[in-house]
């Protein structure tokens, strides 16, 4: 029998309507699924649930922080995250003949829903492709490495190899 997981609802209970839950997601959340990126979360997740005799309509919002490295200093950065995501959930037994992702069949029998994976999906598509710190938070070792050459250093000399180069070339003509 697989382990029940805390972020599973169980629907066969509840009325028809609107039903609210909230969880709390942690590092441990983030392990549990060999998440490399993210080292520690504080999330709030709030779903609203809206069952129906044929479908369950969810709507899961997540807010918090989550920590994760800088991709310009590679330091811990703790970033402010905020997204939404609805699922949709119909009693089929199968999946849809629909392109459309938000839409998942279940089996007509069942009686609660994992949104587990769902959660998790919808924190990876709020975090943004590139993760920096605000301007000059940067750890300063790696500030000071991206600093332009000194005007003093002469960047402008010709290699000498060039002129070589540039002889042999002057010969030929």
């Amino acid at each position: 029998m697989p382990i029940r997981s805390e972020h599973t609802i169980a629907f066969s209970g509840l009325k028809d309507g609107r039903h609210d839950f909230h969880y709390a997601v942690g590092a441990p959340f983030f392990q549990d699924r060999s998440d490399e990126e993210v080292h520690d979360a504080d999330l709030r997740v709030t779903v609203e649930l809206d069952k129906s005799p044929n479908m369950l309509v969810t709507l899961i919002h997540v807010s918090g922080t989550v920590q994760v490295d800088c991709d310009h200093c590679n330091t811990p950065l703790d970033f402010p995250l905020e997204g939404d995501q609805r699922q949709i959930f119909r009693f089929t037994g199968q999946d849809p003949d629909s392109d459309d992702e938000e839409i998942v069949g279940l089996d007509p029998h069942a009686h609660e829903v994992d949104l587990g994976h769902y959660i998790y999906e919808c924190v990876r598509l709020a975090l943004p492709i590139r993760r920096v710190h605000a301007p000059g938070q940067c750890d300063p070792e790696v500030e000071l490495s991206d600093e332009p050459a000194s005007p003093n250093e002469d960047t402008d000399a010709p290699d000498p190899r060039w002129k070589a180069l540039e002889a042999l070339k002057d010969q030929r003509s």
